[in-house]
């Protein structure tokens, strides 16, 4: 599929005819590399377009000269969805990961973007571009374009597309991941898994696969419960018929959902499952009007964060009592035995009377009754 529209206006203004030391040569011509490398395969676009009357994306290639004369070319592809735009990417880095030999390595350009020794492949929005060094193994002057080239598209949602990031452990595996608006990629990537022409990609399904270990995972999101049990029911039974007829099926699948999750070729059943437990379903609601529930979710975050004040408050309230508790009993402590050595010091011996004179009268009472015994005594 190489059809588009290579010289409609808005095509043309796809390439700047000056960016930055960069000048375009006259050379607008459709995407003819992308097609050679099967890039632009029916299969790889979103299900339900009628492609033998409108092209589901608009592209061109075209050849740049730098200041210091190297010749570039480059490559655009603008698709109908960001989702799209995102699932031509990945499938061309998988294409370069295979073909470079671990010279691959992730870049800054765009949304999403890898480089090789002479070219840089990024997406941004619903636009697709690969700027390529035909003069030299050098990938800086294709760095320096393809920057200035994305400064010129619009950035979309400017991010990946959700489902990716629920991938387990998605911020690794993301980069050998392979999103899908169809089924071409994951029949590419699994061409014995015959359960999986079972998926309808009609309203908008989408998918994403990527390996941990030996392990292949894919996770398909449909749209509606009805489109995810629809496709459930005929995913089990033709699992059970390919069981009958010993061809491959997945060591594990299930729904969670509205996924259907798949793990292929894991070393067991257990370890099949325990990747599938780590798959979360997280449903959004986006209301079309006013959000119903919006004083109720207001109130709530009012009283949590209210509640949370109070508590704080009281807390730091407690801590602040028994600080003063303990620096007043400190403060009473060292005083009280300062006083003490004090009196020490001077011979001054501890009395429970507060310092005042006590009279000893114990020892005069006891002499006047001696005194009065011993006057008896003489008188008998």
């Amino acid at each position: 599929m190489t059809r588009s529209l290579p010289y409609s206006a808005e095509v043309v203004a796809m390439f700047p005819s000056n960016l930055g030391g960069f000048h375009q040569l006259p050379s607008i011509r459709p995407l003819v590399t992308f097609g050679k490398e099967g890039i632009l395969q029916p299969e790889y676009f979103p299900a339900g377009l009628d492609v033998n009357h409108a092209s589901p994306f608009l592209g061109a290639e075209s050849e740049y000269l730098g200041a210091n004369g190297d010749k570039l070319l480059v490559e655009i592809v603008r698709a109908q969805t960001g989702s799209n735009a995102y699932s031509l990417f990945t499938i061309l880095a998988k294409k370069l990961r295979e073909g470079e030999s671990g010279d691959l390595k992730t870049g800054d350009v765009g949304t999403a973007s890898v480089i090789t020794a002479r070219s840089v492949t990024f997406f941004k929005g619903t636009t697709l571009a690969r700027v390529t060094n035909e003069s030299a193994s050098d990938s800086q002057p294709a760095i320096a374009l393809a920057r200035l080239l994305a400064a010129t598209f619009d950035k979309g949602e400017d991010d990946i597309p959700v489902l990716v990031k629920h991938l387990p452990d998605w911020q690794t595996t993301r980069r050998n991941s392979v999103y899908a608006v169809n089924i071409g990629p994951l029949r590419d990537s699994m061409p014995t898994q015959a359960v999986l022409n079972q998926l309808d990609f009609d309203g908008g399904t989408e998918a994403v696969s990527a390996n941990y270990g030996q392990s292949q995972l894919v996770i398909v999101e449909f749209t509606t419960p009805q489109f995810a049990s629809d496709n459930d029911r005929r995913i089990a039974a033709k699992i059970q018929e390919l069981k009958s007829q010993g061809q491959a099926v997945p060591t594990a699948y299930r729904r969670v959902g509205n996924y259907s999750v798949f793990v292929f070729n894991a070393p067991d059943e257990k370890t099949a499952n325990a990747l599938i437990d780590q798959v979360k379903y997280e449903q959004v609601v986006q209301w079309l009007g006013d959000d119903p529930h919006l004083y109720e979710r207001v109130q709530r975050y009012v009283l949590q964060k209210t509640g949370g004040v109070v508590i704080a408050v009281l807390e730091s309230s407690g801590l602040s009592v028994l600080l003063c508790l303990g620096v007043g009993g400190l403060f009473g402590a060292l005083l009280f035995r300062r006083r003490r050595r004090a009196r020490q010091r001077h011979g001054e011996a501890y009395s429970d009377a507060g310092g005042m004179v006590r009279l000893n009268l114990d020892e005069v009472a006891e002499g006047d009754a001696a005194r009065m015994l011993h006057g008896r005594d003489k008188d008998d």
